[in-house]
């Protein structure tokens, strides 16, 4: 006789028993011979060593389809009790999907540049996503962030971005810092409140497993075995780029999005985003993705926006061109 406990801390136990325990009810029909007993994060069994050693496995593919999906259906438990461990999880690498939400949303990279930006995160451990607003570049970048913690790749997310837009105006908001903040890192919480549950974003950002500050809190730190993200990145300078970039820790990721067409820092300051586009490129492990209007998937009047605004810009750059041609002309002597 053996006897062992269970840990199911970081699932919601309603999703592990069920509606009705109707998920519980299935997993004790297939093991019949073992004395289980579910209470609050503990599953405890004892019963003989080749039929626990099965139910451990078993409950290992269960937490781990729960913690992959966000869900756990009775026909899942049927199914998962039949399946080998380590052929589930070959199989599931072959899947497209990025990350699945709450409810078993299925979250995927929906045009080619999306996917080629997978791909760059998945082989290098420094990728530039640059593009205009719309194009999935953050949500994409965020996606993957959540895959790596869910397979145990990183211990940790960081999400980060400039505050260039709140200036010296940030004095009469209400609240402390991360209050005065919050609003301009609003995209990342909806980001990751389409893939994880809000009580489990919430229980992550309370133990730090999932951290989101403005740039300025990066200095000083080494980043080892996390997913960081730098979202807005044109709005960063020089140095502040080259301070982020140089945070990097073993086994970490970054990813630096950003769209070089909505700069908001002062005219005479120079982009982080487009210095780094210039002088990084080349540097085996570092990867650059250009993201355009075709890979848009807000509504079809954003794509219609930025192609006008990009052909007004191509006009602009072609009359200046000319203007500075006309007059080294006429300054040149006869």
């Amino acid at each position: 006789m053996q006897k062992k406990e269970i840990s199911i801390q970081g699932v919601d136990p309603l999703v592990f028993l069920g509606v009705d325990n109707l998920n519980w009810r299935a997993l004790k029909s297939h093991f019949p011979t073992l004395h289980l007993v579910a209470r609050g994060e503990i599953v405890s069994a004892s019963g003989s060593v080749e039929d626990m050693g099965r139910f451990d496995e078993v409950m290992r593919m269960i937490l781990w389809h729960i913690q992959r999906y966000n869900d756990l259906k009775e026909d899942d438990v049927h199914r998962l009790v039949g399946e080998d461990e380590s052929n589930l999880k070959a199989q599931s690498i072959k899947d497209d999907t990025l990350v699945y939400g709450p409810g078993g949303n299925r979250i995927t990279a929906r045009t080619p540049n999306q996917q080629r930006l997978v791909d760059s995160i998945r082989s290098d451990d420094m990728v530039f996503a640059i593009g205009p607003a719309g194009t999935g570049k953050t949500y994409t970048a965020v996606a993957m962030a959540v895959a790596a913690l869910k397979d145990k790749r990183v211990k940790k997310i960081i999400l980060t971005r400039p505050a260039v837009e709140a200036g010296e105006n940030l004095g009469f908001l209400p609240g402390d810092l991360k209050e005065k903040l919050d609003p301009y890192l609003q995209p990342l919480y909806d980001a990751l409140t389409d893939m994880l549950p809000f009580d489990k974003v919430a229980d992550y950002l309370e133990k730090g497993v999932i951290e989101i500050a403005p740039l300025a809190f990066m200095r000083g730190r080494t980043l080892d075995k996390a997913f960081v993200i730098l979202d807005e990145a044109q709005n960063t300078t020089v140095a502040q780029i080259k301070m982020f970039l140089t945070r990097m820790g073993k086994d970490a990721k970054f990813v630096i999005t950003g769209d070089a067409t909505q700069i908001d820092l002062p005219r005479k300051q120079a982009s982080g985003l487009k210095y780094a586009n210039r002088f990084l490129k080349g540097i085996p492990g570092i990867s650059f993705i250009e993201l355009d209007g075709s890979d848009v998937i807000r509504h079809r009047l954003v794509k219609a926006v930025i192609q006008a605004f990009e052909k007004a810009d191509t006009e602009h750059d072609t009359r200046s061109s000319l203007q500075s041609t006309d007059s080294r002309s006429d300054s040149t002597p006869s």
